[in-house]
């Protein structure tokens, strides 16, 4: 087979095959060529569990495409470009296969073309198959349509152009075009070899002195390689969608500061840095005039370009910037941060940002993060520097806010739906009136990230013992890396997997392993794969979110 990693029953086929190969090698009785159509047969029901499986992506990749056509858009059309030249290929193999059966079986073409290798009577023919595809010399086997050795280009062109797919350096890392060449290499090989002691192309090997049930056999293993090739690259690009790696398409630069207010006398820190950098990323940062409007990251928006700038220090990916406060009022400070690219050259992203040097004024600290999130109750504590906790009245745009009662100082915000954005101002008891401190506090409000599905504590693409699978005893959903302690209840999901050749398939209502789906995940053999998929659950906002598939390989 092709691609990654060949499943139980494509083994078993391929193993049939070399048998078979290895009798007839032997001239063994003519009625073992029949055994190839059930060899044959078994290839096929496996390329219609491919093309279900690549039918899934798209719809998958439909429906990311819907939900963000700005971030999904580009890599959509690539696996339009990827679904077309697969589609190609696969017809062109499967037109070879019904010309070499027209000519062998001497058929009209409109019956050959509906004719299976089972009602085939020429299965034994070597001849006119090796006639239609390598001609009379196998020392220089012919070109042109419909001929092994156009066939083999055609699958080298294949190969290129889905390599190609991941040449933008600004969608992808240089380590996913590695990986996806590796991928293709792999799968879609075709070596040359040795026939009789002599050096053969890859073209004799597979189709030279061939009988009929054997070259068809090949041809449709091909078409497996083909259809593999076609599920790793779309997979890949489905998932460099909302993949979390360092992205060169739209960084933009980000200042964070503790506070942007600060107190007259103190000093002022800031950390610069690109939104999803790490720790082996460390840009160059300037200090200097620029023009934010041109933020496309190719375009240089330093205002004066004969000045360098003032470079500040940079740790781990994150700029350290801090200078005095000494007068009061807006301050403002902007820059333009470096960043080479793989291929050489450099992007720029320009920022600017301000703060406001005032006497001690209101200090609002939020207690998990500097974002709100929608549907859920948000702890913020506050205080004004001079005045006890119950002579603070706090007040929000876009939400509510309440007195936590466990705890003074402390409140529960909770954001309206649809709000991008929330304001918190404060005002104080003095003298008998309210008074309205100046500024205050704005938030970013978002809605609930989505929760991972985990089986027997893995994530999607692990590996899982046969034992730990059956324990573990259903699907979990939880919010990885998230600060607030929330609660996320599987609604439903459907298993897959792949049972004598066939895929089969069950579901479950709640997170325990249904009847149905416990008997099913029984029959899964060492090296097998499991897709737990439409894991539908229910969020503490009250939304209901269908989660990205898990699969899962099975060993031991």
């Amino acid at each position: 087979m092709a691609g990654g990693k060949e499943t139980p029953r494509q083994k078993m086929i391929g193993m049939m095959y070399l048998v078979l190969t290895a009798m007839l090698a032997l001239n063994v009785a003519k009625s073992i060529l029949d055994a190839f159509v059930i060899v044959n047969e078994g290839l096929e029901r496996t390329n219609k569990n491919f093309e279900n499986k690549n039918q899934k992506l798209y719809t998958d990749f439909k429906a990311a495409l819907e939900k963000d056509q700005i971030k999904t858009q580009p890599y959509y059309d690539r696996a339009q470009k990827a679904k077309k030249y697969s589609a190609e290929l696969d017809e062109y193999i499967e037109k070879v296969k019904k010309h070499v059966i027209e000519k062998t079986d001497k058929k009209e073409k409109a019956i050959a073309d509906t004719l299976s290798l089972k009602y085939v009577e020429a299965k034994d023919n070597y001849d006119i198959p090796t006639e239609v595809l390598i001609g009379s010399e196998p020392a220089r086997p012919k070109d042109g349509e419909l001929t092994a050795l156009d066939l083999k280009k055609r699958v080298a062109k294949y190969r290129e152009d889905m390599t190609k797919l991941f040449d933008d350096q600004k969608l992808f890392l240089p380590a996913d075009k590695k990986d996806m060449e590796t991928k293709l290499k792999s799968g879609l090989d075709l070596p040359d070899g040795v026939e009789n002691g002599v050096k053969a192309g890859w073209e004799i090997i597979n189709f030279y002195h061939m009988p009929l049930a054997a070259v068809i056999t090949n041809l449709t293993a091909l078409q497996s390689q083909v259809l593999n090739a076609e599920v790793d690259v779309v997979t890949k690009l489905l998932s460099s969608v909302s993949a979390g790696d360092f992205k060169f398409d739209k960084l933009q630069a980000k200042v964070i500061a503790p506070s942007s207010v600060v107190i007259q006398g103190d000093e002022y820190k800031a950390d610069v840095l690109l939104v999803a950098s790490n720790s082996s990323s460390n840009p160059k940062i300037l200090l200097c005039a620029v023009d934010t409007s041109k933020n496309d990251g190719e375009t240089d928006p330093r205002l004066n370009k004969s000045d360098p700038g003032k470079e500040i220090p940079v740790s781990g990916g994150v700029g350290k910037y801090k200078t005095g406060t000494g007068a009061t009022g807006e301050q403002k400070w902007s820059g333009v941060i470096q960043v080479e690219k793989p291929g050489g050259g450099f992007n720029y992203y320009p920022f600017a940002s301000s703060y406001i040097v005032t006497p001690p004024a209101l200090v609002v600290s939020p207690t998990k993060m500097n974002v709100l999130y929608v549907g859920v109750d948000n702890p913020v504590d506050i205080s004004v520097p001079g005045y006890a906790p119950d002579l603070i009245t706090p007040s929000i745009t876009g939400g509510t806010i309440s007195p936590d009662p466990a705890k003074k100082g402390s409140y529960i915000i909770k954001c309206a739906k649809g709000t991008k954005d929330a304001s918190i101002s404060v005002a104080v008891k003095q003298g008998g009136t309210n008074k309205t401190i100046p500024g205050g506090f704005k938030f970013r409000v978002k809605p609930l990230p989505d929760p991972i599905a985990k089986v027997g504590g893995q994530e999607s693409g692990g590996v899982v013992s046969k034992s730990l699978l059956m324990a573990s005893g259903g699907v979990a959903a939880v919010m990885k890396n998230f600060d607030f302690d929330l609660k996320v209840t599987v609604s439903s999901y459907s298993v897959a997997l792949n049972v004598g050749g066939e895929f089969k398939s069950a579901s479950a209502q709640g997170y325990a392993y249904s009847g149905e789906v416990s008997a099913l995940l029984s029959k899964v053999k060492n090296n097998g794969r499991v897709i737990f998929e439409d894991i539908k659950v229910r969020m503490p906002d009250g939304t209901v979110r269908t989660l990205p598939p898990v699969t899962l390989k099975v060993n031991g």
